[in-house]
């Protein structure tokens, strides 16, 4: 420790403001915890600034105008309809302005400290903040790592920020592009090329898989694919990407897709290949704490790290990197601290990709049922017997409920249809709560709306839906 540098003390200290943060932070001053919150960036980290929010809000204003657009065929005739993209993008700047706010002031109600610094670890129980102006180390008696995750990058196609693209540039574009290169088929990259193209952008997909969305199951993805084709979106599968280069206002981008090189040019090229976890400057090798051949951080279902005092959550401890996620790690790493037995539990997270139409799941899927020694059964009811959905002009889509024959136990459900990414949560309450398939089906859901959908396929693995034929 450097002469003069006394060390300020903490309870609690967390490192990173995003969804796992600020919420590890808010919960341990809530069990009465000191907690000083550091982070270098802005609060909300990725998901509110550069992510989850401004994304959705694009999304957002893109299907606006794909509704106005279609809605000719329901007899509203609307002329002369265009896009102001540096007023959108006004528009999308404050409502993350209005949301990091509110962050400030919960943590602000909850007495938090925060500063605005880098922290590097320079002992097993201790930290040294960079400021703008000083230097200051502090000493924990615990620590919640929340550093969170960043683009990865191909070495070949680095990010320029202004024609080589991460999503976080993307989100910031000042005109629409005319030709828009998506390398990655993934949530990210679907997304936002979905988006674009409504917005009027010519957009082509490269993926190295065999499909789009990979991991995704097919049935789902087959319902996007065709949607996809419909806007006008090129998709490339089987495509590894061999080189780059920018020249000019131009991308040349060279690609081999099945077994054939094939040269693609854009204005704009979005890489979406993936996320790096922020755990390289961290010194955390100073603090004890190890990390996977990947770089992620490892955690104990308590979210303790190899060293007892450390805690991580969110992107930087791996899994699936969801804000959501990193939200409920952050609680159950603070109650921890706190001295309650709480322990993660994953069996009915959310997943949701919004995409078109959109894509929800959580629990177990028909083949990891059956790997998990369960006999299940499968219900799948399509939307084009949803009156809601019909009556919206969104009837592509179906939910499926896959629940254990014997018990009827509610194993897993998936969605992809209209508004899935809020219907999934009737799905997620049920699993977590225990519930089968007579609870669903006993369950008296409005008419017309879009969650009768769930009901008839939970009556569907009971043998007695109303609205289909029961296999």
């Amino acid at each position: 420790m450097v002469v003069g540098d006394f060390a300020n003390e903490v309870d609690v200290l967390v490192i990173g403001g995003g969804p796992g943060g600020y919420v590890a932070a808010i919960r341990a001053a809530q069990l009465g915890r000191k907690v000083t919150l550091v982070d270098k960036a802005e609060l909300g980290g990725v998901c509110l600034n550069r992510g989850c929010i401004p994304s959705k809000a694009i999304i957002s204003a893109a299907e606006h105008l794909t509704m106005i657009k279609d809605a000719k065929k329901m007899g509203v005739d609307v002329e002369g309809v265009s896009v102001d993209l540096s007023r959108l993008m006004e528009w999308k700047n404050g409502v993350v302005k209005k949301l990091t706010g509110g962050v400030s002031t919960l943590l602000k109600g909850n007495k938090v400290e925060v500063i605005k610094g880098e922290a590097y670890f320079s002992g097993k129980n201790s930290v040294k903040i960079a400021t703008e102006n000083a230097s200051q180390t502090y000493e924990f008696k615990a620590c919640i790592v929340a550093t969170g995750s960043r683009p990865a990058e191909l070495p070949f196609l680095k990010f320029d920020g202004e024609r080589i693209l991460s999503s976080t540039e993307a989100l910031n574009l000042q005109e629409v592009p005319k030709r828009l290169l998506v390398i990655g088929g993934g949530y990210i990259g679907l997304e936002l090329g979905t988006a674009y193209r409504k917005l009027g952008s010519e957009v082509t997909i490269l993926e190295g898989a065999d499909n789009i969305l990979p991991g995704v199951d097919q049935a789902m993805v087959r319902m996007v694919s065709r949607n996809l084709k419909k806007l006008g979106v090129t998709v490339h599968t089987k495509a590894k990407v061999t080189s780059g280069k920018r020249e000019g206002d131009e991308v040349i981008v060279t690609a081999e897709v099945g077994g054939e090189e094939k040269t693609f040019t854009a204005d704009y090229v979005l890489v979406a290949v993936g996320r790096k976890p922020n755990t390289d400057e961290l010194g955390l090798d100073q603090a004890g704490v190890e990390l996977d051949e990947r770089g992620f951080i490892k955690v104990d279902k308590q979210l303790r790290t190899s060293n007892p005092n450390i805690f991580a959550i969110g992107d930087v401890a791996g899994g699936a990197l969801l804000a959501h996620k990193a939200s409920y790690e952050g609680k159950v790493a603070a109650e921890v601290i706190a001295g309650q037995p709480s322990e993660v539990d994953y069996v009915a997270m959310p997943f949701v990709i919004f995409s078109d139409p959109e894509i929800a799941y959580t629990g177990l899927s028909e083949k990891e049922a059956k790997e998990q020694g369960y006999d299940p059964v499968v219900s799948r009811f399509a939307f084009q017997a949803n009156g809601r959905a019909l009556s919206m002009d969104k009837a592509d889509g179906f939910i499926q409920v896959i629940a254990d024959k014997e018990t009827k136990q509610l194993l897993g459900v998936q969605i992809v249809g209209p508004e899935a990414s809020s219907l999934i949560a009737e799905a997620v309450l049920a699993i977590e709560m225990g519930a089968n398939a007579e609870d669903l089906s006993l369950t008296i859901h409005a008419h017309p709306t879009l969650p009768e959908a769930l009901m008839e396929a939970a009556e569907g693995v009971l043998g007695h839906a109303i609205h289909m034929v029961n296999k």
